[in-house]
């Protein structure tokens, strides 16, 4: 007995997703201006389905022309498909612009930014020149037979930048970082394999010596701020901890509530209270503000 081998399930879906975009059919403009109504001013669910399902082809279509990017195809529908539901969201009918028309922007502006976030482990970049160059450098090259993969000469280069609005130097950055090939930071950098490429990079973290400073400066500053406070009364105390050293002050109106006073008697008894402070730390370290002890200004 002769067995078939079981469809691929991952496939499946993706097939059937293809299968209802291309069945679907289109809307015609009247209809297409009902159900957008119908979405922006009742909210009607049904409505959103039936406009959006009509233009899941537009995406599918859209999505095949970044193929080439070597990025699964799966995910660039799905990046369209975020744009379609965005232009859903924002399409105003009264402006008497199709939906498919508005719809084709937001789906390449959403596969185009999905595209520049994943092509390269290096980040691309996401300007509004490097958006251009990125989609359109290759297309210039070869409208001038610079089909190379290096540097462009003087003269390529001068012409992209014109073409695209661009400088003359973003041009050259972005043919470098297009040509450039992505290298694993795990990868060893010498043939004997005793270190790799993530070795040669510098540590951000501070150094031992300087966490140990850091340590006894945030002890001392500690201890400075404390013997002030020790001269504060116990409702002065209380003021400055709950609007001064607390991640989220306290208002004035809940600690006047608070203590049975008024919002303006809580403010005068702060200020107060800050005043004897920054006298108690000047007799102290000198400037409290080089100290770190309050902020600058």
């Amino acid at each position: 007995m002769t067995t078939r081998p079981a469809p691929s399930r991952s496939a499946d879906p993706d097939r059937r997703y293809l299968k209802q975009a291309m069945d679907t059919p289109l809307l015609e403009r009247e209809e297409e201006l009902a159900l957008a109504t119908a979405w922006r001013e009742e909210g009607d669910e049904a409505a959103l389905h039936k406009l959006t399902s009509a233009y899941m082809r537009l995406v599918v279509a859209v999505a095949a022309k970044f193929r080439h990017y070597g990025l699964p195809f799966p995910d660039l529908v799905s990046e369209g498909n975020i744009g379609l539901m965005q232009a859903a969201a924002r399409f105003e009918p009264e402006r008497g612009v199709r939906f498919s028309t508005y719809a084709s922007w937001w789906i390449r502006s959403s596969i185009q930014d999905y595209v520049l976030r994943n092509w390269s482990i290096v980040r691309t970049g996401t300007t509004a020149a490097q958006k251009s160059l990125f989609f359109n450098l290759r297309r210039l090259r070869a409208l001038i037979r610079d089909v190379g993969s290096g540097a462009l000469s003087p003269e390529n280069r001068a012409y992209v930048a014109q073409a695209l609005k661009v400088g003359e130097d973003d041009v050259e950055q972005m043919a470098a970082r297009l040509s450039a090939v992505d290298r694993s930071l795990n990868a060893p950098f010498s043939e004997d394999g005793d270190g790799e490429w993530q070795d040669l990079l510098a540590s951000e973290a501070p150094d031992p010596e300087e966490s140990v400073m850091d340590s006894r400066d945030a002890a001392k500053r500690h201890e400075w701020l404390g013997e002030a406070m020790a001269r504060l009364n116990e409702r002065e105390q209380l003021i400055i901890r709950e609007r001064r050293l607390r991640e989220e002050a306290v208002t004035l109106e809940q600690l006047g509530e608070r203590l049975g006073i008024s919002k303006e008697r809580v403010r005068q008894i702060e200020h107060h209270a800050l005043g004897k402070l920054r006298k108690a730390l000047v007799e102290a370290v000198g400037d409290p503000e080089e100290a770190g002890l309050i902020p600058a200004g």
